[in-house]
C-alpha cells in the first residue's frame, strides 16, 4: 500500500490509521463501526453513482440492507492536510472481483480527538451488468424494426414476459432453473419491437411480482435515483428503476394492485396501468388475472403518449368528462406530507380555474379486503403449486402472502367476489365519466432501513388506494406531480375505461399547469 501526504510532510496523528479501521469495517459490514465512521448531524454526506444521501440517518439506514461493500485491498492513499484537524483523503482499493475503485473523502477531527468522514464520493468499478436491475442485458438484446414510431427507444422488459430464446424467471433464482426457454414473444413486447424499439434487456422483479415493495432477495434491490437511500417500488421495480437511471427510456411492466403506479410514484415516473384487457397478457406469466394487466413506464408525458398509442393499438377508447373528482375520504390513508402536496396541487388547479369536485367512494377498508382476498385467491391458483413443492425459496414477506393465499376458502373467496362486484358498482355509479385524482402511493418511497412492520402498514395504505382502479379495471396514469419533504408521489389519474390517452393528455395539460403556470401544450385539455 503506498501512502502519499501532500507536500512530503506527515499526515495529522491517526488519520490514516482512521482511514484504514474504516476499511476494515466496510470489509467486515461492521455496521456499527461504519456508522461510528461518519460524523454525526444532518450535513454529512454520501455520494454514489446512485445518488447523494445527507444526513448521518440516511447514510446508517443505507447500509444495513446493503449487505456488504465485498472483499477489496486499499493500493493507495493520498493525504491532502487542510490544517491540522481537517484532511482530504483519497484511496485507490483494488476488489477481490477485480477492476479499481476510488473513494474521496474529507475527514475532520473532533471535541474528542476522533477523525469522522463528514463528505464522501465512491466510485466504484462498473458492473458489466447491474444484476439490481437487470437480468438479461443485450446491444440490443432483440432489435426492433428498422423504422416506426418508436424508432430509437429502448425498452426494459420485466421478467415475466416471454421474449423467444430467453427463460422467465419471475425474480426467483430457483423458478428460472427450471424455467424452458421461450419459444415465442409475448405480444405486448413484440408491439414495440414492430414500432421500432430495441428491447435492451430482461429487467428484474419482485419475487412472483407479488410485492410493492422492490426488495429481491435472490437479485438485490433496484436503486431509487429519485431518493437515494429508499427503497425503489415494485414489483416492476427493474424497469421503472432502467428507465429512472436512463438505462432505458420505456419500461414494460405489469400492474396486478399498483405495481407499475407505485414504482413511477416513488421514482418520479410516468407510468400507466391501462384498462384490464386493453392490452394483451398471452405469454405473460399470471399473479391475479382477474386484476393484472400490462402497462409502460417513462420519464416523460410525450414519451408515454407515443408508448400507449403504440400499445393500445386497436383497443377501444373513449373520451372521459371534462371534469374532476377528488375523495377526501382516501387522503386519510397518505402520510401528512402526501396530504399536504395533494391539498396545494389542488390549490394550483383551482387558481388556474380547474374546479376538482369532492365525490364519495367506499370505505377504504372495505375496498381492500375484498381485493385482497380475490387476488390472494387467484395468486394461489397460479403459484401456489410451485411455490409449494419449493419451501425456502422464497423472502419471507412473499412466502406470508402466499400462506395466507394457500389459507382463503371457497366460501371466503365466494362472498369476496360478490363484495368486489358491489364495490366496483358502487364506484363506477360515483365516478361516472370523470377523472378521479388520487395520489399513486400513500406516502413517498420508504428507507431501505424501514422496518417490515412499517413497510406493511405503507403497503396497506397504499393497496387501500390502488385498489379503486383494481376493482373497477378502469385505467389509471401516474404522473410525478406531488413534491413531498421525503421525495416524488405521483398524483394518479383514474379514469374510464378505454380513457388511456385522454389521461395522457390530461396528464400532459396538469403537469403544466402545476409545473409551468400559464403555459399548456398544443392540443392539450383539462
Amino acid at each position: 500500500m503506498n501512502i502519499v501526504v501532500e507536500g512530503g510532510a506527515e499526515a495529522p496523528a491517526g488519520l490514516v490509521e482512521a482511514v484504514l479501521a474504516y476499511e476494515a469495517a466496510l470489509g467486515a459490514d461492521d455496521l456499527d463501526a461504519l456508522a461510528a465512521a461518519f460524523a454525526p448531524g444532518p450535513d454529512t454526506v454520501r455520494g454514489d453513482r446512485a445518488g447523494l444521501l445527507v444526513g448521518h440517518e440516511r447514510i446508517a439506514g443505507f447500509r444495513s440492507r446493503r449487505g456488504g461493500a465485498g472483499a477489496r485491498e486499499v493500493a493507495e492513499v493520498r493525504v491532502h492536510p487542510a490544517g491540522d484537524d481537517a484532511a482530504h483523503v483519497t484511496t485507490v482499493n483494488a476488489p477481490a472481483g477485480g477492476g479499481r475503485g476510488l473513494v474521496t473523502q474529507l475527514w475532520r477531527r473532533d471535541g474528542a480527538g476522533a477523525w469522522r468522514i463528514v463528505a464522501a464520493h465512491v466510485t466504484a468499478p462498473a458492473p458489466a451488468i447491474d444484476g439490481r436491475v437487470w437480468r438479461v442485458v443485450g446491444a440490443p438484446l432483440v432489435a426492433g424494426a428498422d423504422e416506426g414510431p418508436l424508432a430509437g427507444e429502448t425498452v426494459a422488459v420485466k421478467d415475466l414476459f416471454a421474449i423467444a430464446g430467453q427463460r422467465i424467471g419471475v425474480g426467483v433464482r430457483a423458478y428460472l432453473a427450471e424455467a424452458p426457454v421461450e419459444e415465442r414473444t409475448a405480444p405486448a413486447v413484440q408491439a414495440l419491437l414492430d414500432a421500432g424499439a430495441d428491447v435492451r434487456g430482461i429487467a428484474q422483479t419482485d419475487q412472483f411480482a407479488y410485492s410493492i415493495a422492490g426488495l429481491n432477495p435472490d437479485y438485490g434491490t433496484p436503486p431509487n435515483v429519485a431518493v437515494p437511500g429508499a427503497i425503489p417500488g415494485g414489483s416492476s421495480s427493474g424497469p421503472a428503476s432502467a428507465v429512472a437511471l436512463g438505462q432505458a427510456s420505456i419500461g414494460l411492466g405489469t400492474d396486478t394492485a399498483g405495481s407499475i403506479r407505485v414504482p413511477a410514484s416513488y421514482q418520479g415516473l410516468w407510468g400507466l396501468r391501462p384498462t384490464h384487457g386493453a392490452v394483451s397478457l398471452e405469454h405473460v406469466a399470471p399473479l391475479a388475472p382477474r386484476y393484472d394487466t400490462a402497462g409502460w413506464l417513462t420519464r416523460d408525458g410525450e414519451t408515454m403518449r407515443r408508448v400507449a398509442s403504440v400499445g393500445l393499438a386497436g383497443a377501444p377508447s373513449v373520451e372521459p368528462e371534462a371534469s374532476y373528482l377528488a375523495a377526501p375520504a382516501v387522503m386519510m390513508s397518505c402520510a401528512a406530507g402526501v396530504r399536504d402536496a395533494f391539498d396545494v396541487a389542488l390549490g394550483a388547479l383551482a387558481d388556474a380555474g380547474l374546479r376538482v369536485a369532492p365525490v364519495d367512494v367506499p370505505a377504504l377498508d372495505d375496498m381492500l379486503l375484498a381485493f385482497r382476498l380475490t387476488q390472494s385467491a387467484e395468486a394461489w391458483v397460479s403459484d401456489g403449486a410451485w411455490v409449494e413443492s419449493h419451501p425456502g425459496a422464497l423472502a419471507p414477506d412473499v412466502q406470508d402472502r402466499f400462506d395466507f393465499a394457500r389459507d382463503v376458502t371457497h366460501d371466503q373467496e365466494a362472498d369476496a367476489l360478490a363484495d368486489a362486484g358491489l364495490l366496483a358498482a358502487r364506484l363506477d355509479l360515483e365516478l361516472g365519466d370523470r377523472i378521479l385524482l388520487v395520489p399513486s402511493a400513500a406516502s413517498a418511497a420508504p428507507s431501505l432501513d424501514a422496518a417490515e412492520p412499517e413497510l406493511e402498514e405503507r403497503r396497506r395504505a397504499t393497496l387501500s388506494i390502488t385498489a379503486i382502479a383494481g376493482l373497477t379495471g378502469r385505467p389509471a396514469l401516474s404522473v410525478p406531480l406531488l413534491d413531498t419533504p421525503d421525495g416524488p408521489v405521483g398524483m394518479c389519474l383514474v379514469g374510464p375505461a378505454g380513457s388511456e390517452l385522454a389521461l395522457v393528455e390530461a396528464g400532459l395539460a396538469l403537469e403544466a399547469l402545476l409545473r409551468n403556470p400559464g403555459e399548456t401544450s398544443s392540443g392539450q385539455t383539462v
